[in-house]
């Protein structure tokens, strides 16, 4: 298979990326960036108490799948890497990188693969990087990995940046991806992803997918607030809402649920504050408070639904 007709079939993402598992939690993660439109939609997979999969370079899709497929038999990754690579005739342009559940690496660069080329593989995870301006790349993602602190999603982040810090790919940014599931196999194993974000088309994409996790972070606190304030845990809930109103200052229907649980549970004060911001914001909010009382959201207090409606704007 040699030429460019033959290898014009296969989607060209060549980029950096990692794959880890975190030793603490069992957590599994992949995440890249690439000069390619939408490269999440092709390289990165994962699946809850399998294993994660980063296929790249000239990308054949079915490592994906495929490599999924024979963790999840419990095979070594690197067999299944092996006899994947064995079935493919394309095996030199190819870059794939596995981690099972058991954290178990497997990664594969080929001859072929544009320089600058290469991968590191650390304790429990591997760094790859193909088309990039330097060489000096993949060693500092595998060493910004092993030196931050904190949840395999802000590690996998600081990878990211330390290959884009060191000129990352020589054609520039375009995409970025992020997948985090748990190491639990569950008959539901859409339950068990943590991270799901993609950024297809953006100038900045590592910085827009850092918002993208902050305000993720920011909706999972309300979410825990509501999970909270449903078994009666009010002064937690409260807690897990401004959390997320911190994390997400700028969106206007967290402060607005903070507010009317606030007021729900006879915190007027606190509440109205909250509600004249998100109502000077937009007074569409002042509407749909209003119809919260009829679908059992709100407690139907014709005198104090009228005091929170009195602080948005006329």
């Amino acid at each position: 298979m040699t030429g460019h007709n033959a290898l014009s079939r296969f989607p060209f993402a060549h980029t950096f990326s990692i794959v880890a598992r975190d030793p603490d939690t069992g957590e599994l993660g992949v995440a890249v960036q690439s000069h390619w439109f939408s490269t999440g939609s092709i390289v990165t997979w994962a699946e809850p108490g399998v294993g994660v999969v980063a296929t790249q370079a000239m990308v054949e899709v079915s490592y994906g799948p495929k490599g999924m497929a024979g963790m999840r038999q419990g095979v070594h990754p690197q067999e299944v890497l092996n006899e994947l690579l064995r079935a493919d005739e394309g095996r030199e342009i190819r870059q794939v990188a596995f981690v099972d559940n058991l954290g178990r690496v497997a990664v594969h660069t080929g001859k072929r693969c544009i320089a600058e080329a290469g991968h590191q593989v650390g304790e429990q995870f591997s760094v790859q990087a193909n088309m990039m301006l330097r060489d000096t790349v993949w060693p500092a993602m595998a060493k910004a990995y092993e030196a931050t602190q904190g949840n395999i999603a802000d590690r996998m982040l600081a990878a990211l940046d330390a290959a884009q810090a060191e000129g990352g790919d020589i054609r520039g940014m375009q995409s970025a991806s992020m997948l985090v599931v748990t190491g639990k196999t569950n008959s539901h194993p859409w339950t068990e992803t943590v991270v799901d974000l993609r950024v297809e088309d953006h100038p900045s994409p590592l910085q827009e997918l850092r918002r993208l996790l902050t305000l993720q972070r920011g909706y999972e606190s309300m979410n825990r607030g509501d999970a909270l304030l449903g078994a009666g845990r009010i002064e937690e809930a409260l807690l897990a809402y401004k959390a997320g109103t911190d994390a997400a200052p700028s969106v206007m229907e967290l402060p607005f649920w903070q507010a009317v649980t606030l007021a729900d549970t006879d915190r007027l004060a606190e509440a109205l504050p909250l509600f004249e911001k998100v109502f000077a914001d937009d007074r569409n909010w002042a509407t749909l408070f209003s119809r919260l009382p009829a679908v059992g959201l709100f407690k139907d207090d014709k005198a104090l639904i009228q005091q929170i409606l009195a602080v948005a704007p006329k």
